[in-house]
Formats: structure tokens, sequence, C-alpha cells
């Protein structure tokens, strides 16, 4: 029988002694980060295709995936596509409940005093995601669904975000960004640079026609815990103007970072 060589070194360790091994783990793991990052559902043979994998083998983790919430079928197609089961479990963690909890009603005072919908969005692996909306009374407006992900890059909350943190990780939030066009990586940490000097990002939606988005850093120490954005539209008799907008939004966005600050010391 063949012997560990390095009794210190576990036998499932994989050969550079980098790290443990758990083959179907990772295979799972690679279902969920592809569908993570696809613009559609994906069907077997595309995962098969994508991950260089067998039809044997991802059947299984496919099935299991379902049978534990975190895949569903789509009702469209025959792909398959993720569950809100992650973003759910991920909202459950004390830091962002906590956070949701304190800015909720900070918020819908924003909301009704604007006449405009507000969102919060966090940092998740180079993209912006929602965890938070509110709606104004207004019979018309323009809002974000909860668990909206987009890159930074496209975005003044991820210009927020990434401006009012630490060099160190900032260094490593740029990792996380394609590397293909560095043009609109320098044009993003300057933008970044200049919300941070101003303490407010503005700038007219890359994503829908009509509107302007206003951003401003919820605080947690040296550092932005979230965005709290407002997306401005522009309808007959405006309750608030948008110069107006963005002076309630910094106000609203300090109001919460205290809330935060309290909310810590009491834990």
């Amino acid at each position: 029988m063949a012997k560990n060589p390095d009794p210190a070194v576990p036998a499932d360790h994989n050969e550079d002694g980098a790290r443990y091994r758990a083959p179907a783990l990772e295979k799972g793991l690679d279902v969920l980060e592809l569908l993570m990052t696809s613009v559609r559902s994906l069907t077997m043979t595309e995962i098969c295709q994508r991950l260089h994998r067998s039809q044997g083998e991802m059947f299984r983790m496919v099935q299991v995936l379902m049978a534990r919430g975190y895949l569903e079928p789509d009702p469209a197609g025959e792909g398959y596509a993720l569950t809100d089961r992650m973003f759910s479990m991920a909202m459950r963690q004390p830091p962002v409940q906590s956070l949701v909890e304190v800015a909720l009603p900070v918020m819908r005072a924003l909301a009704m005093a604007i006449g405009q919908s507000c969102h919060l969005a966090l940092h998740s692996r180079g993209e912006i995601v929602v965890v938070a909306r509110v709606e104004s009374d207004e019979q018309i407006g323009f809002s974000v669904r909860v668990g909206h992900r987009r890159s930074m890059l496209d975005s003044v909350s991820g210009a927020v975000l990434f401006g009012f943190q630490p060099e160190d990780i900032r260094v490593r939030w740029l990792g996380l960004l394609p590397a293909s066009d560095p043009a609109a990586r320098d044009a993003f940490v300057a933008g970044a640079d200049r919300a941070r000097a101003r303490g407010i990002a503005e700038a007219v939606s890359s994503y829908t026609t009509g509107v302007t988005d206003v951003s401003a850093p919820i605080l947690r120490g040296d550092r932005a815990a979230a965005a709290l954005t407002v997306p401005f539209i522009r309808y007959t008799n405006l309750r608030c103007p948008l110069d107006k907008v963005a002076l309630q939004l910094v106000e609203a966005a300090r109001t919460i970072s205290s809330g935060l600050l309290e909310n810590d010391s009491r834990a």
C-alpha cells in the first residue's frame, strides 16, 4: 500500500500543497458560479461545454442543486437558472440585515420627501447588487428591483462604493474587473476619485434613457458599506429638483451611517 510521503500533508491535498480538494463540491460551485455570471438560463449541453465536463457529471450536480432549491428550470425554455436562494441567504447575514433594517426607514422618508424612488447597493465580486429599494408615492416613477446586478464600471453606485474604499481594497476590486478595456477602467477610477472628493456621484444613466443616477456612500468606519442611489426622472410638477434631491440624498446617507455606528456600538 502506498503511503503518504509527508504525514504532515493530508493525502487528499493537491500536489502543490496549496489547498484541499473536494471534487464534487467544486463541480457544484462551478455550476452556481457559471449561472451567476450568465445573462440567461443555460441548457445542460451549454453547462457541460462551458465547464468542460461530461453530461453524466453535470446531470447529477444539477439535479442535486435543483432538489436543494438553488436551481430551477427556465419556464420559458429548456435551460436552468438560479433561484433567489443564495441571495436570500446572503440577506440573512447579520451585517447586511442590520444595514437594511437601519436604512429602510430613512429611505422611506427620503422617497416621500423627493418624490423619487431610491435603492441600496452593495459590492459583490466586481459588481453592484441591489439589496433594498423604496418607491415614492407618485403615480409614476422608476425603480430598480432588489437583486439587480451590474458591473461596477457601469454604475454610479459602483463609483461611490469603489471611491470610498482604502487602497488595498481598491486594488483587490480592480482585479475583479475585466482587463480588456484599460481606458474604461481608468475612466471608472477617475470618476470614483471625483465622487470621493465631492461626496456624491451623479451621471446620466448608461442603462435607461431619461434617468440621471445620483449616489452617496453609506459609511461604516473608513469605507463605504453601501451606496444609496436615486434614479432621478423628470416629470410634470416635480416635487424636488435634482440639485435638492442630491442634498437630501447626502443627508439621508449620513443619517444611515450614523445609525449604523450606533447599532455597531450596541452590538
